[in-house]
């Protein structure tokens, strides 16, 4: 099934699993800290009142965590029409100058926020910030252990993640059949789901922030989002620019982009970074590529057309196609210390084995060796997208997009085209185009940018920046998905005292 690549910071902790790139989650136990939370009292209308003054009961939940459920309204413009339930997991400030609750969001959509503290504490923040803050996981309306989206079964989702079309890519008779794909997978969706597919837009999870932010009783928000929980954080500041306190968005997205646009820039930051890959194993003793990087990305480009053409049967006996090795090879891009990895999962597939690819595009797509999906990333993906942009499944249109992407991506771009087939015809709409997020008002936000970052790629981080009245850009010069923990003490340093400080850099520090 063609889609856009997930931009998230989660795939890149969960390639600590099989990779062995992300810190572990604190073991050390905390101060149990109070059972309850006090809201903050402060006026919001009386339909909303019950949800905004509600008290959290935070359980022990393991490795001197806590854990507790919000309830938010199903629809903020009818708080009457029903609810939906807010996960929540906590590591408690170990300092004694706790300034307040640090709300996280690893990105998607569809990332677990809970899983990310609960399993990676570590990766998402420093000591420094869990010092000073209460750091705080939530799973946003639509995802994990909040009110989830249900689509398929695991068969089932095997099928619509793996499947092979039987007609030529790119005809009619193609086309049609992912067309069947996504109105099946929809209708599922929308049987499975209920109301609360309607509503998983990311303005309304943004309303959720803001009740998340009053019921820790903060008077404002603290937070740090990676990838789109960038947009998530840029779309709080929009609506609420009097509530942000500080707030770290890093691998930006550009809230104005259309969705053929964020196709096309994640198009060419992946090839970028297969091309930095590239550069870097040519110069070493164990690359399965021999030559130019030219040439091995050349050879990288008829490797795809191959399995597309030829799929190569897993010994679990699914066949590896085109769309599988993409999400194999685009996986270990999102860090460079990946790249290793990378090249021996190449060679496996150049000798005619699907297995380790399999392994790659499974461990993105979030299945086990059972073959069970653990958790619902690639259906919150796609419902939260699907009524986040607008879409055009016209097959003229779309097939003048494709030519677009392969001209701006040669070896990768041909695998991401036809995306909008996957959204157009979902139960519930956009409820208008993407725009620039000003947040007229609000206090300094700090916007963290990679410059080769594959998923965001860097100009985002730029553009965001610029359309922020209060932007303020963190440049780091390297490789990779994202930067803050991950990068370098500049980009820790500029970050951490912002946060726990206040202290805004005076101009773009260069890390």
């Amino acid at each position: 099934m063609n889609r856009n690549i997930r931009a998230t910071s989660a795939t890149t902790a969960a390639l600590a699993l099989t990779l062995a790139l992300s810190g572990c989650a604190s073991l050390f136990s905390t101060d149990a800290g109070p059972a309850e939370s006090t809201p903050t009292n402060e006026q919001v209308r009386n339909d909303l009142a019950p949800f905004y003054s509600q008290v959290l009961q935070w359980d022990d939940c393991g490795d001197g965590l806590q854990c507790a459920e919000a309830t938010a309204p199903l629809d903020y413009a009818d708080p009457t029409a029903g609810d939906v339930s807010l996960a929540l997991v906590r590591h408690v400030a170990t300092g004694g100058d706790r300034i307040g609750s640090l709300l996280v969001n690893p990105g998607g959509p569809g990332g677990s926020g809970y899983d990310f503290i609960k399993d990676s504490l570590d990766y998402a923040t420093d000591a420094t910030l869990q010092a000073s803050f209460d750091v705080v996981g939530f799973d946003p309306r639509g995802v994990g252990r909040s009110s989830a989206v249900s689509c398929y079964d695991s068969a089932d989702m095997d099928e619509y993640l793996y499947g092979l079309a039987t007609a030529e890519r790119g005809t009619d008779a193609w086309i049609a059949e992912l067309a069947a794909s996504a109105d099946a997978f929809a209708a599922a969706c929308a049987e499975q789901t209920g109301p609360l597919l309607g509503t998983v837009d990311t303005q309304s999870a943004a309303r959720d922030l803001d009740l998340l932010r009053a019921v820790l009783g903060d008077t404002h928000l603290n937070y740090l989002g990676y990838s789109y929980g960038t947009f998530l954080g840029a779309t709080y500041a929009e609506l609420f620019p009097e509530k942000v306190g500080r707030l770290v968005l890093d691998g930006a997205v550009d809230p104005s982009t259309s969705n053929f646009e964020v196709t096309k820039t994640q198009a060419v930051g992946f090839e970028n970074a297969l091309r930095a890959y590239l550069t870097d194993c040519l110069a070493g003793q164990d690359c399965p590529f021999r030559g130019s990087v030219d040439s091995a990305m050349t050879t990288i480009g008829a490797l795809l057309e191959s399995v597309d053409a030829s799929p190569i049967t897993a010994t679990d006996g699914r066949p590896l196609g085109g769309n599988a090795l993409l999400t194999a090879i685009i996986y270990p891009l999102y860090q460079a210390t990946a790249w290793p990895q990378l090249s021996e999962m190449l060679d496996t597939v150049l000798h005619g084995s699907a297995d380790v690819a399999f392994q790659f595009a499974d461990a993105y797509n979030g299945r086990d060796d059972e073959g069970n999906y653990t958790d619902n990333s690639t259906e919150s993906f796609m419902a939260i997208n699907c009524i986040d942009y607008s879409y055009n499944a016209d097959p003229t249109a779309m097939r003048a997009q494709a030519a677009e992407l392969e001209a701006a991506a040669p070896v990768i771009g041909r695998f991401m085209s036809f995306g909008d087939i996957g959204c157009a015809d979902w139960p519930y709409k956009s409820s208008g185009e993407r725009a620039e997020i000003h947040a007229a008002g609000a206090a300094p936000i700090l916007v963290v940018g990679t410059t080769n970052d594959p998923a965001t790629p860097y100009v985002w981080a730029q553009q965001l920046a610029e359309q922020l009245d209060s932007g303020s850009l963190v440049t780091y010069t390297g490789e990779g998905h994202t930067a803050y923990n991950k990068s370098n003490s500049c980009v820790n340093d500029a970050v951490d005292s912002y946060l726990v400080d206040g202290i805004v850099p005076a101009a773009d520090p260069q890390c």
